[in-house]
């Protein structure tokens, strides 16, 4: 009987790979919104960052987020995504 493969994904801050059910997910939307998404299969450019504050905090410090998504994030955004880690 075959294993059933488990996804993996490289968090953006720490550049860990984990199981892709650990990570939370950042997307860009088609029409250029960044939003978290928590059920991982909204359409757009994402990245996944582990749950972890110091992650997500390395990540918006050197602009990770930013060239992974390829959009500008603003501070308003910054601040949302640090409060909703």
């Amino acid at each position: 009987m075959k294993q059933k493969r488990v996804p993996l994904r490289m968090c953006v801050g720490c550049r860990e790979k984990k199981d892709k059910k650990e990570l939370l997910r950042i997307v860009r939307t088609p029409e250029g919104e960044v939003l978290i998404d928590p059920s991982g299969k909204k359409a757009g450019r994402g990245v996944y960052l582990c749950t972890q504050k110091k992650c997500l905090e390395k990540a918006l410090k050197n602009r990770l987020l930013e060239k992974a998504l390829n959009v500008q994030i603003s501070k308003d955004l910054s601040i949302n995504l640090l409060k909703n880690l």
